[in-house]
């Protein structure tokens, strides 16, 4: 039977000549050559191509006439690609023709023949500037090994250029198990883990990896707590209350969480928190008050940002970790950047601007993408001004980036959380539900290994947790006695999460096995 008629696999889908013919080029990366060799005799399969062979021989040899006559042969190659991969074989003519002092035999291959290719001008005027730097510099010093290894570099560029069947993309048989590897891991519903794949099983995580049971309960507040947070890296986390205070809480090696500042500034109930990028600084909002910026090591007020002419409702930070912007909840004001110093530095605001219920700056610092009038999110370039406007159907309480910045999610009132791509690529949001969410403010997070999850609280006293890829439900955590107003999933440690509550306390949640701390 015909090698390339044969196909392997329980539904046929791989193509006998096309396997072994790959796994050559893997022995042959791999340093197998005799093996890759004795394959090759063995299977009557080549690893190179009958096309590409014929082209390796004429570069190789300075054939420069017959690789280009080849490279036209070649009938069902785009025009683009051959065009490409005929400058490049011109290039290292005209540069062997410089070598050895033939100039005038340089510049008529110039102007007759690469002229021709249809290429930009710019490309063009490029390689005779090229041309005119190698007669400055008296290129004729290149030796035969020189040339050589110039003529192997070429045909390495080539083999990335041209398309199968003639050449082979590099590392084609690691590449597809890598991409099966990550397709289980995106299947798992459960992976939440950097554990290393084996090619000996199927992979598959369990409830192990999960946050899904309560390893210590704090209880320094006095009120409702109605946000947590932890910081980026991980080994603090921030709490603030309708007792009007915000709590710093370290995370210690051991998992345990202690109290490290409570910050008792604010006149009323403290309804938003941002750590800077860099952990040094925490921002705390009072409701219908002001912005605070707090030293997080020292616990000190270093700053207060707003008045009574800015009324704070929300706040974000850029990535240089030194300006910030404040979101109003009254309509007109909009928003205000300043320095961390309290200097203002820019304003968005004016007659039509609504209230700004929630706002987010990505990491790169280019995108402020801001909850506006209940049902509306704007996400603007604050680079090039340029803006998208996104509609809900429902009022939105709160908005959430992804740990890439390529995803946020917002929580509606209508029981439902839609992901969106900061891009804007996606024409309609993905969705989950089943958490319960008609009155309250309930903000979501997204968490675990490549931000692979998306964790809610929920008017139902309980904690919700979903795959991202596939939107299934995979974990309802009971425990609070009152609504959950916040989550956060820990960045660093992907297996703890944090939540917070009406009935006063924080529950910190780690998967089943975890000693619980006193």
């Amino acid at each position: 039977m015909d090698n390339s008629s044969m196909r392997l696999g329980p539904r046929g889908l791989v193509k006998r000549h096309e396997l072994v013919r790959i796994i050559i080029q893997c022995l042959y990366s791999l340093g197998y050559s005799r093996s890759a060799s004795t394959l090759e005799i063995e299977s009557g399969i080549r690893c190179k191509s009958m096309e590409l062979e014929l082209l390796s021989s004429q570069i190789l040899n300075g054939n420069w006439d017959d690789s280009i006559n080849t490279l036209n042969s070649l009938g069902f190659l785009v025009d683009d690609l051959r065009t490409s991969a005929l400058f490049l074989v011109f290039k290292q003519c005209l540069l062997e023709y410089l070598n050895r002092g033939d100039d005038s035999l340089a510049l008529s291959v110039l102007r007759k023949r690469v002229s021709k290719l249809g290429i930009t001008m710019e490309k063009v005027q490029n390689l005779a500037s090229t041309i005119l730097s190698f007669q400055e510099i008296e290129l004729g010093v290149m030796n035969d090994n020189v040339v050589q290894e110039l003529r192997r570099q070429l045909l390495i560029e080539l083999e990335k250029l041209l398309p199968p069947p003639i050449a082979l993309p590099g590392g084609r048989l690691e590449h597809l198990i890598e991409t099966a590897v990550t397709s289980q891991f995106d299947l798992c519903m459960y992976h939440n883990s950097l554990g290393e794949a084996s090619l000996y099983e199927d992979h598959s995580c369990g409830r192990d990896q999960m946050p899904t049971e309560t390893v210590q309960i704090l209880t320094e507040h006095r009120n409702e707590v109605w946000v947590v947070q932890f910081s980026h890296n991980g080994e603090y986390l921030a709490s603030s209350s309708y007792d009007c205070t915000a709590v710093i809480w370290k995370v210690r090696e051991d998992g345990k969480v202690i109290p490290m500042h409570s910050l008792q500034s604010h006149q009323r109930p403290v309804s938003f928190i941002a750590w800077s990028p860099d952990d040094l600084r925490l921002l705390t909002c009072g409701n219908e008050e002001v912005a605070k910026l707090w030293d997080v090591e020292a616990g000190a007020c270093e700053c207060t940002f707003g008045d009574r002419d800015f009324v704070v409702g929300s706040c974000a930070w850029f990535p240089d970790s030194n300006r910030l912007v404040c979101g109003s909840s009254h309509t007109e004001k909009g928003i205000c950047m300043w320095d961390r110093n309290g200097t203002e530095i820019k304003v968005w605001r004016g007659p039509r601007m609504p209230k700004i219920l929630d706002l987010a700056v990505t990491s790169d610092g280019e995108n402020l993408i801001c909850v506006l009038s209940e049902r509306e999110i704007r996400v603007l370039n604050v680079v090039t001004n340029a803006e998208r406007l996104i509609s809900e159907e429902h009022p939105i309480t709160s908005l959430s980036l992804s740990a890439d910045n390529k995803f946020f999610i917002v929580n509606l009132n209508s029981q439902e959380i839609h992901l969106w791509d900061i891009a804007g690529d996606f024409k309609k949001p993905i969705r989950y539900f089943g958490h319960r969410q008609r009155k309250y403010v309930i903000r979501s997070c997204f968490g675990g290994l490549n931000s692979g999850f998306i964790a809610s609280g929920s008017e139902d006293s309980r904690v919700y947790i979903w795959n991202r890829q596939n939107t299934r439900l995979i974990e309802v955590l009971s425990g609070h006695k009152m609504t959950v107003n916040c989550v956060s999933w820990n960045p660093r440690r992907h297996k703890m999460l944090a939540s917070a509550s009406d009935d006063h306390s924080i529950r910190i949640w780690m998967p089943s096995a975890t000693k619980k701390m006193s």
